[in-house]
């Protein structure tokens, strides 16, 4: 009798046994597809006339591991050409629709504040968040950004350091936890 109480005592730790693994295995591939869920690629679209912040930008985003595409433009008058598919940008695939704008403020032909403000005016591009990354700590530059709809106003940092830094958290925030509507994507050219 002790033997068969013992035999069916191990049947059902081994069966609880079985559970937990299944359970354990079950919650990994939980947590896994959550994780594959949150991961996914964006574009990055940044418009800044200094080469150096831009390759910069690119190396930091490069360095924080962001999953993404990176594309630039020197002003906002090819950061428009970009986004309605004119010039140099009207050829299919050339300019991915961008999940994300990094905008300078201070720019030749078209600076950043005429071309936020035109952005936020197109109906077709209004939906895209444009964060203002400049050098100016003006408080009117502050306030007419985010009057004109910016997502955000980010001073530049000084360091790459800090760069990476500045870039793990901005990929973290809008890849990690922002939901994008799904946009059909088009071609005009």
């Amino acid at each position: 009798m002790l033997t068969l109480m013992l035999f069916f005592g191990a049947k059902t730790v081994l069966k609880s046994l079985r559970n937990d693994v299944v359970l354990s295995k079950s919650t990994l591939k939980s947590n896994l597809d959550m994780t594959m869920k949150k991961t996914k690629s964006i574009t990055i679209l940044m418009a800044d006339d200094d080469d150096d912040d831009r390759l910069m930008t690119h190396d930091a985003l490069a360095e924080s591991r962001v999953l993404n595409t990176f594309k630039m433009v020197c002003d906002g008058v090819e950061l428009l050409e970009y986004l309605r598919h004119e010039g140099a940008y009207s050829e299919k695939g050339s300019a991915p629709r961008p999940d994300i704008i990094l905008l300078d403020l201070n720019m030749p032909r078209m600076d950043g504040r005429e071309a936020l403000e035109v952005i936020k005016s197109d109906p077709k591009l209004r939906s895209i968040p444009v964060v203002i990354l400049t050098t100016s700590q003006e408080e009117e530059d502050k306030i007419k950004g985010y009057d004109l709809g910016a997502a955000s106003y980010i001073s530049k940092p000084v360091t790459f350091e800090d760069l990476v830094e500045l870039m793990e958290a901005l990929g973290r925030y809008w890849i990690e936890f922002v939901e994008y509507p799904y946009i059909e994507p088009t071609f005009e050219g």
